[in-house]
This record gives structure tokens, C-alpha cells and sequence, in this order.
């Protein structure tokens, strides 16, 4: 399939620009949340976006510490207070986070506790979600 100039540039405009991430939690966090008046929500997310990135502040996130919580309950159904690496890579990627720290301290017993299960998803998640930095 071949592709024209300006269409290369319009790709490339997008992943410099980071557009598809940000639809992408856009609408993750539309489907979550389903909001009485979706327009007015998108622009809130938005303004707090812009808001982010002027300030250093953090960026909107869909999923906080009792979300992350719940994820790591249902990989640890035993309450053990760990998971595997398997479970760990899996439950990051599933979340949306595709770069993590694949060397951590914890991996040499392949015993991942909740702390740091929950430290490097709201990591890769403020990442993913700060699409304006």
C-alpha cells in the first residue's frame, strides 16, 4: 500500500504530537466514567491536561490507588502479598503500559509485592496519560 507525501506527514504530526494516546485515554476514561454530558467532561479533561503541563502538575488518570489495588487482588487471589513477573508484565501491558521497568529488584525472586506493582503502574499510567509533556 503506498502512501502519499502528506500523508506520511499527518502520521507523523500524530506521533509527535501524541494524538492517539490522548484519544485513546480520552475515551477510556468517557467509557469508565460515562458522563452525564460527555462534551463538558472531554473539555475538563482537557483544561486539566493543559493544566498539567503548565503547572508540572499530575495529568488525569483512569485508575487510582483502590483500582490498582483491586488488580492486583484478583492476580493475588491467595492474598500471598505478591504476583509472579508473568502476572506483573501481563497486568501492565493490559493496563495500557508498554515501557516498565523490566529489571526491577524483585524480579530475581520473581516475587512482585503490591508497593511495587502499584509504584510502576501509576508510573506508566501518568506517562501514558501525560500526553501534552
Amino acid at each position: 500500500m503506498m502512501t502519499t507525501p502528506r500523508e506520511k506527514e499527518a502520521v507523523k504530526y500524530l506521533e509527535e504530537h501524541k494524538i492517539g494516546e490522548m484519544m485513546d485515554n480520552l475515551i477510556s476514561m468517557l467509557f469508565f466514567y460515562r458522563p452525564e454530558r460527555p462534551r463538558e467532561f472531554l473539555i475538563a479533561q482537557l483544561e486539566q491536561l493543559r493544566a498539567s503541563k503548565l503547572s508540572a502538575a499530575d495529568s488525569p488518570c483512569l485508575f487510582d490507588d483502590s483500582n490498582l489495588d483491586a488488580v492486583f487482588g484478583i492476580l493475588d487471589p491467595a492474598n500471598q502479598g505478591h504476583i509472579s513477573y508473568a502476572q506483573y508484565k501481563e497486568a501492565l501491558m493490559t493496563l495500557g503500559i508498554k515501557n516498565f521497568n523490566e529489571h526491577h529488584e524483585d524480579l530475581g525472586n520473581n516475587r512482585i509485592s503490591n508497593e511495587t506493582f502499584k509504584r510502576e503502574a501509576k508510573e506508566g499510567l501518568l506517562k501514558s496519560a501525560a500526553t501534552f509533556q
